[in-house]
């Protein structure tokens, strides 16, 4: 982690330069002033600058105008506001594209996108780089040592498009003749002989456009992603020859974009940082309203979903991280206006401190007045004149202060670990194992059997932590055991020997290990494994299956054993023809075909255990599940109201954290587990109240 300051980071992103004429009469030097001590006064500490505005740093080739931002930057640091300046890579200037037409991005082969948005260039053009390098190396050698700037962000959002350029092409070619070392290679590895796709020659490759072959699919997902990385790693590296000691490097990750594979991307960053848009008003109600197979995207529905975001952020590091972005009021477009009610912005704030954020920044400071984001609210509105937002960041700002660094990175607690597979999931966007209700392929097929599992344990109480496939062998089998007691395995479709090898030494050595439908079904080259399935797991298991179905609606289980299963619960999706070798059956389908396989089965493996979940769980199966493989949560509050979450970690100084949310309109009253104090106050807290839409911060 880099030299973050010792309390939590608090602030917004702070664009004058779109602001020439702020206010009626008002010139930017006075509107600066202006806004720079309404943020002292809400306790801002850092801002965002620099990073949209290219063409602004650079209005012409090789004119660089670098003066307007001084007057910022020395203002935030009189009143001791913190700076991440920006590279602004990610928005080409148009004399750049009109000088450099061949740099513009195509998103299928020969069709380039068009001028006008953002992130059109192609980012691996040796002309863009000289221009990109240039401006960096010009912005960084003028700011990088003022005393203002604790870091830098490089780019904005990476990975918006898959980038379809010959050059892009010919490197795809040349990362394949790397790593097979041959077209015969390459054909036995893919399996090209089918429909005749044999190679002769590394020339006889052709352009993914049209590509229906599962390997391909994967290898370009897999290489398109690594051109991102590359791309941050590069800008990073730019940065660092001119970062003081202390200074850190990250870039802000929209965790949903195609080109992102946000472990390998954060190993490239000193921390991660992401940003997580969520829906506001009953968007944040418990009990949730969000129909089951909502599909969430870049701006996510649901309490649990904002924390699953939280809990993927912490997993590109598996360490604390920074919130680059978020809600500063209704975040949308034009048609969707939905700014929070009074308390959201602090619940939605503690939860992702609870959850390790050490900076909670929003987009943006000032709504703007022109843009395709004239309706994306800032603290301020268009007037520029302060009012529910501000007031409500005001408040926070001042809980930030009091808190001190009693929760600046947090490390959140869990009750289960969820392995996420991000290969799984490329492949699974172009070649679903689910349909839509239409019949057609869906491609959110590979979160429709993941996000259960994790809805599940959160309904239940449950803290999750998201473990990346590829950091699973970070850690020995016995490590992982005592960090993660359960460990979740759904849809982990692809994965290499050692990884589903790894997986069954982890319940040997005394781990609880949940498999899921698709897990270790295919290898690391989506080729379909040539053994009983769960490939490598049967033993552990003791199961084995050859069969599956997909399901056209909700099939009854019935429980049995310790799986304690509520009336109504239900196999949704999917279902394995399970046959069971040597192990205990936990709940069946009630169907006169499906129920001649059990549905759930579990089984004693050395030291631990193997559960299978041969299907996706509803709320209630999954709810429950979760209940039985973690029988006492971590956070210590049992059986609390539907409305009410409580969320545990450990701070820095060994201190225990307890935050406890009501997300809804209706007062309650909750009795903590055992003598807790607030962190804000220094009061004993007996009782708990809750107000509307309430949150409070105790220790231990």
């Amino acid at each position: 982690m880099a030299d973050l300051p010792a309390r939590v980071l608090f602030g917004a992103a702070y664009y004058l330069e779109y602001e020439p004429a702020y206010g009626p009469g008002e010139p930017p030097a006075e509107r600066l002033k202006t806004d720079l001590d309404l943020m002292a006064d809400a306790r801002f500490t850092v801002i965002r600058v620099g990073e949209s505005v290219w063409s602004t740093w650079e209005p012409e080739n090789g004119r660089f105008e670098l003066d307007w931002l001084r007057p910022v930057l020395d203002g935030a640091h009189e009143r001791g506001i913190s700076v991440i300046l920006g590279t602004p890579t990610y928005a080409v200037p148009p004399w750049l594209a009109r000088l450099h037409p061949e740099i513009a991005g195509e998103d299928a082969t020969g069709r380039r996108l068009g001028w006008g948005a953002r992130q059109e260039a192609d980012f691996t053009h040796p002309a863009f780089r000289f221009h990109a390098e240039r401006v960096i190396r010009k912005i960084l050698a003028r700011y990088a040592a003022h005393p203002a700037v604790i870091g830098f962000q490089v780019d904005n959002e990476p990975g918006l498009h898959l980038l379809h350029n010959h050059g892009v092409f010919q490197r795809f070619v040349d990362h394949l003749r790397d790593r097979y070392g041959d077209v015969e290679t390459l054909n036995r590895e893919w399996g090209l002989v089918y429909w005749s796709h044999r190679l002769s020659t590394w020339a006889d490759l052709w352009t993914p456009d049209g590509n229906v072959q599962p390997q391909y699919d994967l290898a370009w997902r897999r290489f398109q992603a690594d051109q991102v990385t590359e791309f941050i790693g590069w800008q990073a590296d730019l940065v660092r020859e001119y970062a003081r000691p202390g200074q850190f490097v990250t870039t802000c990750i929209s965790y949903t974009r195609q080109g992102v594979q946000d472990d390998r991307l954060a190993a490239r960053l000193d921390v991660a940082a992401g940003n997580p848009y969520y829906d506001m008003q009953d968007g944040l109600a418990l009990p949730d309203p969000t129909p089951d197979g909502h599909e969430q995207k870049w701006k996510t529905t649901g309490v649990w979903a904002m924390y699953r975001t939280a809990d993927w952020m912490f997993a590109s590091k598996q360490a604390p991280f920074l919130v680059t972005e978020t809600n500063a009021s209704s975040i949308g477009f034009a048609w969707d206006n939905r700014p929070a009610f009074d308390g959201q912005w602090r619940q939605a704030a503690w939860a992702h401190v609870a959850r390790g954020a050490r900076m909670i920044e929003y987009w943006q400071w000032q709504t703007l007045r022109f843009g395709a984001e004239t309706y994306w609210g800032g603290v301020l509105p268009h007037s520029g004149v302060p009012g529910r937002a501000y007031a409500e960041l005001a408040r926070l700002g001042a809980e930030f202060d009091k808190a001190g660094p009693l929760v600046a990175g947090l490390e959140p607690d869990a009750d289960v670990a969820l392995v996420y597979s991000t290969p799984s999931k490329w492949l699974m966007q172009k070649h679903p194992p689910l349909a839509t209700p239409g019949g057609d392929p869906d491609p959110a097929a590979y979160h429709r059997i993941v996000d259960p599992f994790y809805r599940g344990a959160f309904e239940a109480g449950r803290q999750v932590r998201i473990v990346h496939d590829g950091q699973l062998r970070d850690l020995t089998p016995e490590e992982a055991v005592r960090r993660h007691a359960v460990l979740l395995a759904p849809a982990l479709y692809l994965a290499e020997d050692a990884t589903i090898d790894w997986l069954a030494a982890y319940a040997h050595a005394g781990g609880h290990l949940v498999l899921g439908p698709r897990t270790a079904y295919a290898d690391h080259e989506a080729r379909a494994r040539h053994e009983p399935a769960p490939a490598r797991l049967v033993a552990a298991a003791g199961v084995r299956y050859d069969e599956f179905s997909n399901l056209t609606g909700a099939l009854p289980l019935r429980g049995g054993g310790p799986l304690d299963l509520p009336p109504g619960a239900s196999a949704t999706r999917w279902a394995d023809g399970l046959t069971v070798l040597d192990a205990d059956v936990l709940a069946t389908y009630d169907h006169p075909h499906f129920g001649r396989w059990p549905a759930i089965t579990t089984r004693r493996h050395g030291a631990g255990r193997v559960t299978y979940v041969g299907t996706v769980p509803d709320r209630a199966t999954a709810r429950a599940l979760a209940q039985w493989l973690a029988p006492v949560p971590a956070s210590g509050w049992p059986d609390l109201p539907a409305s009410v979450t409580a969320t545990t970690g450990t701070s820095p100084d060994g201190r225990r954290v307890h935050v406890v949310h009501n997300w809804s309109w209706e007062p309650v009253r909750v009795q903590p587990p055992a003598p807790l104090t607030d962190a804000l106050d220094g009061t004993p807290v007996a009782g708990l109240e809750l107000g509307p839409w309430d949150v409070r911060v105790l220790t231990s």
